[in-house]
């Protein structure tokens, strides 16, 4: 189970849903967990084991050269992806324009605005010796060859990566001179690989904290253990998919230690190593 709260999407007649505080949801292993009818109940996932990183930057300087470079090539393969000379204008157009916005125009906007808090604070507390005049904002001159187009210029420039990937011609040797191909990322070392529990109380329940240590494109789910103390030794808790278990199991009337596990698990195995025993006083 997880705790939930209810303005993060979580409805109140879900029936694995139990409205209390903490709240929390039941998950599939839960005592109690309603399944999903059939209809409603999705496909199995499949195994993911090679992703490709995002091929479009975050940073903004890296995006102006990914554009840059994009806008430069592009007509040297119209032909051989079949784009007619319309979308390969219209492509080269949008890249131009997005290279403007973000490389003379926002930063202009950004100075201005600089220059807008030093006129409030002139406005507020200035010697008062002369007449003041509010900052206007002039535009960059647009470069040669660059015009204004409608907006959503980015979004039709992700429109047409598509078209070129899915073109009968395209060639990763093309990805890769466009730059629209992301870095491979391999399969992760399963031999070092292991969850990193955190465990915290709240009112009779233990909020047992994991992540997927950044490889969740390689895993399914994550198996939770625990050793109440009661002689039995590690049994099996969940079989949790989402990050953060509430474990809501009746507490001792005395003080109690409860020691907690994990492992990762993919395609119905168990991957990696253990993690590192947990341990909470509980109860009393």
């Amino acid at each position: 189970m997880k705790t939930i709260k209810f303005d993060s999407g979580f409805r109140l007649d879900d029936r694995n849903s139990r409205w209390a505080d903490p709240s929390y949801q039941l998950e599939p292993g839960d005592p109690g967990y309603v399944p999903p009818s059939p209809q409603n109940k999705q496909p199995p996932k499949k195994g993911k084991r090679m992703k490709r990183n995002s091929w479009y930057p975050s940073r903004g300087n890296d995006q102006i050269a990914c554009l840059e470079n994009f806008r430069i090539k592009l007509p040297d393969h119209g032909e051989a992806l079949g784009l007619t000379p319309a979308q390969v204008a219209a492509g080269v157009a949008d890249a131009r324009w997005l290279i403007h916005v973000l490389q003379s125009w926002l930063v202009a906007v950004r100075a201005w605005a600089l220059s807008c808090t030093d006129a409030a604070a002139d406005a507020q507390t200035g010697d008062g010796t002369g007449l003041m005049e509010l900052p206007v904002f002039t535009p960059p001159t647009l470069p040669a060859g660059v015009v204004a187009v409608n907006t959503g210029a980015l979004n039709r420039f992700f429109a047409l990566v598509q078209t070129i990937k899915d073109s009968s011609g395209y060639t990763e040797t093309i990805g890769t001179d466009l730059g629209i191909i992301g870095s491979q990322q391999g399969t992760p070392d399963f031999t070092t690989l292991k969850p990193v529990l955190t465990l915290s109380l709240a009112p009779g329940i233990v909020n047992v904290d994991w992540n997927w240590g950044g490889c969740a494109a390689f895993l399914d789910m994550i198996e939770i253990q625990v050793d109440r103390g009661d002689g039995k030794g590690y049994v099996l808790l969940a079989m949790d998919t989402t990050p953060g278990y509430a474990d809501s199991f009746p507490q001792p009337s005395v003080l109690t230690k409860w020691k907690y596990r994990a492992i990762y698990r993919a395609e119905d195995r168990q991957v990696g190593l253990w993690s590192s025993e947990e341990s909470i006083t509980v109860g009393g």
